[in-house]
């Protein structure tokens, strides 16, 4: 089922927040930031996007609209992720050797896994410098809530602020959140403050 305009403009809203702040709006946030007449306005075109299957919602929880699979595809296709790059052969970092250029070519999703629900943030910081991710780059983040100890993830603590560490479990509650920057002390959270939203596939980066 197709979208009307202001339900578009509802979903818009939702992924152009998720992407600035890490978590999803808040109703009033919504209403505001669309000059909504009433929160029952939102929850009607909040509740036929999750019919539509752009969005799923968590009973009980603030907070609670994540994206689809079916958004991202669309969004994919609409912005052309899906075009092959030609892979013209492989180079040397170390001493020189001759580039052959080859018939294959590089797509999207094979870096991120067919199927795969990503998302792209923007660096801010220097809390992972040390694992080569510098403030100012991209990096494209699988849609997870399940990662394993030592993997770069996107977590969002006490509902509030997200960052960028390797995550490790420490005891039954607790969670370390590790910087890859000597410089910077971990964070101790309980796991019961602590959301994953994702693990990192790669990292972009732009030269002009």
């Amino acid at each position: 089922m197709a979208l009307t305009r202001r339900q578009k403009e509802v979903l818009d809203f939702i992924a152009s927040f998720l992407d600035q702040n890490g978590y999803s709006p808040s109703y009033e946030e919504i209403a505001k930031g669309l000059s909504l007449a009433s929160l029952a306005t939102v929850h009607k075109h909040i509740s036929a996007l999750d019919a539509k299957h752009y969005i799923r919602r968590s009973a009980n929880r603030s907070r609670s609209v994540e994206l689809t699979r079916k958004h991202f595809e669309e969004q994919q296709r609409a912005r052309g992720t899906g075009v092959e790059i030609p892979l013209a052969g492989r180079i040397a970092a170390g001493a020189p050797v001759e580039s052959v250029e080859g018939r294959e070519s590089l797509k999207l999703s094979d870096i991120t896994g067919a199927g795969t629900e990503t998302f792209a943030l923007e660096v801010r910081g220097d809390s992972m410098i040390e694992d080569h991710i510098l403030s100012g780059d991209y990096v494209l983040v699988e849609r997870t809530s399940k990662v394993r100890d030592g993997e770069i993830v996107v977590a969002l603590v006490s509902g509030t602020e997200t960052t960028l560490k390797r995550f490790y479990r420490e005891g039954p509650d607790m969670a370390r959140l590790q910087p890859a920057n000597a410089a910077m002390e971990p964070i101790l959270v309980p796991l019961a403050n602590l959301e994953i939203q994702g693990r990192v596939l790669a990292v972009l980066r732009k030269y002009r």
